[in-house]
């Protein structure tokens, strides 16, 4: 019964409350932030000595024999910025408590922030998100993989692949020996040609893994990974995409389409594989909802900080 209390309670992650009594102050962030960076304690990497003060005026970590100072968030994403620990720690809450993710409006309202920075919160997240969906394995055993576009439709405009306005993706979905979804991988292409199908599966898909697509003729480049391909004809339409042998992948497409058109209703191609890549940490950890406050925090600690002016280039 326990353990299916403790399935219960991962599932659903932790409610607002119960988030606010743990990262509600600004004293338990950093508490947090510090056992993230330092779980063996503090060393000080000038002298080696382990003794610190803290210094209230400047909230910062001072050796107690060379004297050098080190800051809790520097060298993390929260590095310079002047808003509360609590205002991120909330920033981390919201899109994980949200399937299809969390525009930077409606984030922007439930902070108390102005909406350009929210998005510029966001955006550091997600490349926290995509620094560890980097760090995971390639996807092995049984995968699928089928092609999309994101984008809107557009009246009179040629419809489906090489559609006008429309990005180019690629979605990879590793399933069990029962065929259920474990991992997705979703990537930006530059179109649908064997180049790009051969370029993914080498960085995405481990040697030897069966992929099994549909009948569209730049997929046999997966081999050239030293992947075993399994064409399916599939046809067309609705029922083609309910097929067994491409299921999940296109399960994973539909929701993808529809969390980017029901949240963002836009996402350029400049700014689209860190949507996908959001989406795919969040899929990954979908039993885990209990702790992918405490995961995507510890992401955020040990992902170096980008400049200013790298960060604003392209708002």
């Amino acid at each position: 019964m326990a353990s299916a209390d403790g399935l219960r309670r991962s599932l659903k992650g932790p409610s607002e409350a119960a988030f606010r009594g743990r990262f509600g102050t600004e004293a338990a962030c950093r508490e947090a932030l510090f056992a993230m960076r330092w779980r063996e304690g503090l060393t000080c990497p000038a002298c080696g000595h382990r003794g610190f003060c803290q210094l209230g005026t400047r909230k910062v970590f001072q050796c107690n024999r060379c004297k050098k100072q080190r800051s809790l968030t520097a060298g993390t994403v929260f590095r310079d910025s002047k808003l509360p620990l609590t205002t991120w720690f909330a920033a981390i809450y919201h899109p994980t408590r949200a399937k299809n993710g969390i525009g930077s409006i409606e984030l922007a309202r439930r902070l108390g922030v102005r909406q350009p920075t929210a998005w510029l919160v966001k955006r550091e997240l997600m490349r926290a998100m995509a620094a560890r969906e980097a760090a995971k394995p390639k996807l092995a055993g049984r995968v699928e993989v089928d092609d999309a576009h994101l984008g809107g439709e557009r009246s009179g405009g040629k419809r489906g692949r090489g559609a006008a306005g429309k990005t180019p993706i690629i979605a990879a979905v590793e399933t069990t020996a029962e065929r259920r979804p474990k991992r997705p991988r979703l990537a930006v292409v530059k179109g649908f040609r064997k180049r790009e199908v051969e370029k993914l599966a080498k960085a995405a898909i481990e040697p030897g893994a069966n992929v099994v697509t549909d009948g569209l003729s730049c997929w046999p480049a997966v081999e050239r990974a030293g992947c075993r391909h399994f064409p399916m004809a599939t046809g067309a339409g609705e029922r083609a995409a309910s097929r067994a042998p491409v299921r999940w992948v296109n399960t994973t497409l539909g929701d993808v389409k529809t969390a980017i058109a029901g949240t963002y209703h836009h996402v350029s191609p400049k700014h689209a594989q860190s949507y996908l890549t959001s989406y795919a940490y969040r899929f990954d950890r979908r039993f885990r909802l209990d702790s992918i406050v405490g995961r995507l925090a510890w992401a955020a600690v040990h992902t170096a900080p980008q400049p200013h002016r790298v960060v604003t280039a392209d708002v």
